[in-house]
């Protein structure tokens, strides 16, 4: 959203999150903004035209830096930015927030290579044994996720790290106002998807999972879940993500430069469609595969999906069921060749009926894979997080099969070997 939208927006509220019985206010506020921009768009005051070369030039402008570091970015991005035009199918308003997002993603590019020139001993950086969770979606990835971040031992980037990555964390000094401004941005994110936070926790000095990182390369399902671009969605499918996870790797390298802690704790299902690569730049990750009925998850995870691109979209798009299904199960099988042939050095599995009802116990669980102490002072704090996040704090999460069109018999049949292995 434009600096100046949001101040507008921002004076009827203070800035503080939207109560749950003014939803129905913003909905209709939001969609009179709407409106209103569709109408100056008709009369040529619309929201620029997303063009990549113009994108380029403006993150240019705006920070006096021209090198974007490995031009592999540019290719996902045209491909990107053509399905976003030609697919979408945005409001006003969705476009506008996508061209700032878009923007944000060049110009982070831009500063981190030349943060990188300007301190070059930030590439000795060392990343060494990640403990990286990821599985299906909806199997309680995030959940594991927020209890390891409270461990001093641990590292993971946290969402206004990744949103607003320049200076270097360890080195800015205070980071308050770019974390201040992270939790402004998705204050106004939750306004405009109100049912989010029922399903997915967000903030700024919240750990952040890896699609947000890899995004800068271009190269991420985390464009394919805001919006509906099946042509990038195809695109993707048959990329090589060895330049995304290259350019994670830069990024852990610059999140961690002077915080001197060396254990990153990493996160997203999304892992599971780039092993290949993700092996390659961490030989040595320590891996937690979390576990679920692969149909549930998939079905929770389709709900999520929907919600999101309602922020964005002015009408339901197809939700493409039968690829999602034949994309997981592949991606399983390989995770599961893999582990067969000894490629994942050290691995632990979890079980999202098992997190639920116990969560500390699972943690116990992978400490004691990866040789790690787990301190009581750790312990203690993530008990105390439990205790004050109980399940559906927000609110409840519905969802069924039937209403995302998926047939138990004819889907499930493409999980069997999962199921069977992993007894879900």
């Amino acid at each position: 959203m434009s600096g100046d939208l949001r101040d507008a927006l921002g004076d009827r509220q203070g800035g503080t999150v939207t109560p749950s019985g003014a939803r129905g206010a913003w909905e209709r506020f939001f969609g009179v903004v709407n409106a209103g921009m569709e109408l100056g768009a008709r009369v040529g005051l619309g929201v620029h035209e997303l063009e990549v070369d113009e994108l380029l030039e403006t993150a240019h402008r705006r920070t006096g830096l021209d090198d974007f570091g490995p031009r592999d970015f540019e290719e996902p991005l045209r491909v990107l930015v053509a399905a976003v035009r030609s697919e979408a199918r945005l409001t006003e308003l969705g476009r506008l927030a996508t061209r700032r997002d878009l923007l944000r993603l060049l110009t982070n590019r831009l500063r981190l290579v030349d943060d990188r020139k300007r301190h070059p001993e930030i590439a000795s950086e060392s990343i060494r044994a990640p403990w990286i969770i990821t599985g299906l979606p909806r199997t309680g990835t995030t959940l594991l996720f927020n209890l390891l971040a409270l461990d001093p031992a641990n590292r993971t980037p946290l969402t206004w790290e990744v949103m607003d990555s320049s200076p270097p964390p360890g080195r800015a000094g205070s980071d308050d106002a770019r974390a201040a401004e992270c939790d402004r941005a998705l204050d106004w994110f939750g306004r405009m998807a109100p049912e989010y936070r029922k399903i997915h926790p967000i903030g700024a000095h919240l750990p952040q999972e890896c699609i947000a990182i890899t995004s800068h390369a271009f190269r991420s399902v985390r464009f394919h879940r805001t919006h509906h671009v099946p042509s990038y969605r195809a695109w993707l499918d048959g990329a090589d993500m060895t330049p995304a996870y290259r350019w994670h790797h830069a990024s852990l390298q610059h999140l961690g430069w002077g915080t001197g802690r060396a254990r990153w704790v990493l996160k997203t299902p999304a892992h599971l469609f780039g092993l290949g690569a993700l092996l390659a730049v961490y030989p040595d990750a320590r891996v937690v595969q979390t576990h679920r009925d692969p149909l549930k998850s998939i079905a929770s995870n389709t709900s999520q999906v929907v919600v999101l691109r309602r922020a964005f979209r002015g009408a339901e798009a197809p939700l493409e069921v039968d690829a999602t299904m034949r994309r997981w199960s592949t991606a399983l099988n390989e995770m599961m060749d893999r582990r067969d042939r000894g490629e994942i050095g050290r691995a632990v599995d979890l079980w999202h009926r098992d997190l639920i009802r116990d969560p500390i116990e699972g943690v116990r669980a992978v400490y004691a894979a990866f040789d790690a102490e787990l301190s009581p002072d750790a312990e203690a704090r993530m008990r105390a997080w439990v205790e004050a996040h109980p399940r559906e704090e927000h609110g409840a999460h519905r969802y069924t099969l039937e209403g995302f069109g998926i047939d138990p018999e004819r889907h499930g049949a493409l999980f069997a070997r999962y199921r069977e292995r992993h007894g879900v």
